[in-house]
Order: C-alpha cells, then sequence, then structure tokens
C-alpha cells in the first residue's frame, strides 16, 4: 500500500466528526490570513476534504483544490458542486493551470509523505505557476525531534480545547491498531530540519524562510513562506 492507496479510503486520522470539522475550520481560518487580496488566485495542493474551502474561498476570486486521491476529489466535488469559484483538480491536471498566474499556493500537511525527489520535482512545477509576487506556504512540516508522542500530546489537547477529548483518547489507540501504523513504519515519513528546509527551498529557486507559527493546531510542527527569487 502506498501513502496515495491509504489516504484513497476512510482513514481513522479523524477521530470523529467533530475532530474532522474542526481541524478544516481551523485550516481555512489560517490559510484564509495569508491571502492578500479579494482578487487572488489560490491552490490549496493535497488539500484532504478541505470541508470549509468555500470559507477560503470567500477570500479570493479563484480557489483550486488539488488532491492525489480519487475518492477524496469525488467528495470534494460533491461537497462543493455549484460553487464557481471551487475547482476540483487531479494532480496530473495541474497544467490546466496557466503558469504565473497563482498568488498563493498552500501545502498543508503533505511533504511528510513525499519522497525527496517527488518533493523537488513538485517544488519545480509550483514556481512555474506562481505569478513573481506569489508566495508558496509549506506547512505541517515534521522536525526530526518531534515524536510520535508529541503529536498525540498536540492532539489530545486539541480534542480537549475543542470538546472532543475522549474520542481524541480513544482515536490514538483506533490509529495504534490500524493500518496508519504499519504504513508508517514500512514507508516512513519525511522529515526537515529548519535549515535543511530553507536550503532546498533556495535551491529550487525561492526565497524562504520559516514562518513564526503553523497552520492548524500542532505547533511542534513547522511552516515555512518562499517567494520565487529574481533571475
Amino acid at each position: 500500500m502506498s501513502w496515495r492507496d491509504f489516504w484513497n479510503q476512510d482513514t481513522p486520522i479523524y477521530v470523529s466528526e467533530r475532530h474532522k470539522a474542526l481541524h478544516y475550520q481551523l485550516i481555512a481560518k489560517d490559510v484564509s490570513a495569508l491571502i492578500p487580496t479579494l482578487q487572488a488566485v489560490v491552490l490549496d495542493y493535497g488539500c484532504g476534504e478541505a470541508l470549509s474551502a468555500d470559507r477560503v474561498a470567500d477570500t479570493c476570486s479563484r480557489l483550486y483544490l488539488c488532491d492525489g486521491a480519487p475518492l477524496v476529489r469525488e467528495r470534494l466535488t460533491c461537497h462543493f458542486r455549484g460553487d464557481p469559484r471551487i475547482h476540483v483538480l487531479a494532480p496530473e491536471e495541474m497544467e490546466t493551470i496557466p503558469d504565473g498566474t497563482l498568488d498563493v499556493i498552500v501545502v498543508n500537511s503533505l511533504l511528510q509523505y513525499l519522497s525527496l525527489d517527488e518533493f523537488r520535482a513538485l517544488l519545480g512545477l509550483w514556481r512555474r505557476k506562481l505569478q513573481p509576487e506569489g508566495r508558496l506556504i509549506l506547512a505541517d512540516v515534521i522536525p526530526p525531534d518531534v515524536s510520535p508522542i508529541e503529536d498525540a500530546r498536540s492532539l489530545l489537547a486539541f480534542g480537549w480545547r475543542g470538546g472532543f477529548f475522549k474520542a481524541a483518547a480513544l482515536g490514538l489507540v483506533r490509529t495504534a491498531l490500524s493500518d496508519y501504523r504499519k504504513i508508517r513504519s514500512e514507508l516512513g515519513l519525511s522529515q526537515y530540519g529548519s535549515r535543511e528546509m530553507v536550503d532546498l527551498l533556495r535551491g529550487a529557486g525561492y526565497e524562504a524562510e520559516r514562518r513564526p507559527r503553523n497552520l492548524g493546531h500542532n505547533q511542534a510542527r513547522m511552516s515555512f513562506v518562499a517567494r520565487p527569487a529574481e533571475p
């Protein structure tokens, strides 16, 4: 099983419907704050189910939602059918977006599932699609010194604040017994140090720096902002 296969099904990552809803509400709030104008064109790459994408669409002129899992795209299309601001794409359809037209690209909680070669290829693609003053936001990047215990602690804290603490505790047990633990042990998760990530971005033709806060609830993970460097 690949990571794409894993995400092309119902997974135990979200411990309850409330957890899923609150997660996507928080991500939408954080992403919306990064959009510079109502005229902006935005891409959420590796978006997942993006249940609150309409809130992001309220802050821009066009929102592309791109995900590699067919089941996720099917649900996105059904959920946002009739909203002309939101366009659902497969990764293979990225070339339908004209080069140099995106103001913001958000990549949240995806890099851990990509090999370094896959990541580097996407950095080139995203750079082509960004307009010269555009921004690439890489979020939920896992540093090498963050353990699964810290992720569990962060989830429990989120559950306490969001009113799903019991479900979070039970969900951690289910996840430990699920395919996620098995595939994580087999395929691993890509991790990057702060300096390493900045160097990778600069080597791919970006100006880059770490942001003060990560998107979402887990502040043990990192986010970065990058802009195409001048030739």
